[in-house]
């Protein structure tokens, strides 16, 4: 499946599909069950070519299992869930019992995961807040084993994604969001919610897909994902997740809009 927006954009990386899957093949790279992994290293895989995958075995870690639809993942957190709301906001070593629990899964958690656990991520103010964080999730249990990541390119006829996901600079980005807009009736068609970044690249644009007027998801804003992406492929980028709809949408406006204008092409030339 070629890509006339990925084209017009110059995009260095490929553009990717989310597709659900109930079999891949052998060669298609995923975790091996039971370890610890970042999704996001599975979606820099498949920008640069290779194909991944997550199922419900392999989906890396917690956090990752929820954002990409295996259910509220979080209530397996160690301790039980409360003290994940403790380790995205303020930590766990404020109580006995939370610093009990630390010394209990230190064996198991890496050394940046358990200071974490311990002192907290620092991305809400209370664990209160954490809770409605994880409450306003649009928790979902797909009907798949597997969440597939595939460059857009090696995507088959007889295949057909839930979502096409770029990865972008700032200037492609206000491209992307211009583009968005270009055929709607009103202009809040992209949103950027507060998210981690498989939260926006998985059940954020699924929940969109099933909207009669989807948008598209900007993510990455979610700093510990932006870390990882930047030690993958390099710093500066955004994911922007589109629902198979809106994509085709999109791709039907290119022609003829801003992307054959002068103003777009002197900016792209920037990057040249």
């Amino acid at each position: 499946m070629d890509s006339r927006i990925a084209a017009a954009l110059k995009i260095d990386l490929s553009p990717v599909a989310l597709l659900l899957a109930d079999d891949v093949p052998a060669e298609v790279l995923q975790f091996a069950p039971g370890k610890w992994g970042c999704v996001m290293w599975l979606l820099a895989n498949a920008a640069r070519g290779k194909a991944a995958a997550a199922s419900r075995e392999t989906f890396g870690c917690l956090g990752g299992g929820v954002g990409l639809g295996f259910g509220n993942q979080y209530e397996k957190w160690p301790g039980g869930i409360g003290y994940f709301f403790g380790f995205l906001s303020q930590g766990n070593d404020g109580s006995e019992e939370g610093r009990a629990v630390a010394e209990q899964v230190r064996p198991f958690l890496r050394r940046e995961a358990l200071e974490s656990f311990r002192h907290g991520e620092g991305y809400l103010k209370t664990p209160e807040l954490a809770r409605k964080f994880v409450e306003a999730l649009p928790m979902t249990d797909i009907p798949a084993r597997y969440v597939v990541f595939k460059p857009l390119a090696d995507v088959t006829a007889g295949e057909r994604p839930e979502i096409v996901i770029f990865l972008a600079d700032a200037d492609r980005l206000a491209a992307l969001v211009v583009l968005a807009n270009y055929g709607r009736d009103h202009n809040e068609n992209v949103v950027i919610p507060f998210l981690a970044g498989c939260q926006a690249i998985g059940i954020a644009p699924l929940r969109e897909a099933r909207s009669p007027q989807p948008r598209a998801v900007v993510g990455l804003v979610d700093l510990s994902a932006r870390l990882f992406v930047a030690k993958q492929l390099g710093s500066g980028l955004f994911s922007f997740a589109v629902p198979l709809a809106m994509f085709e949408e999109m791709e039907g406006n290119v022609a003829g809009g801003f992307l054959e204008r002068d103003t777009w092409r002197s900016l792209c030339a920037l990057h040249d």
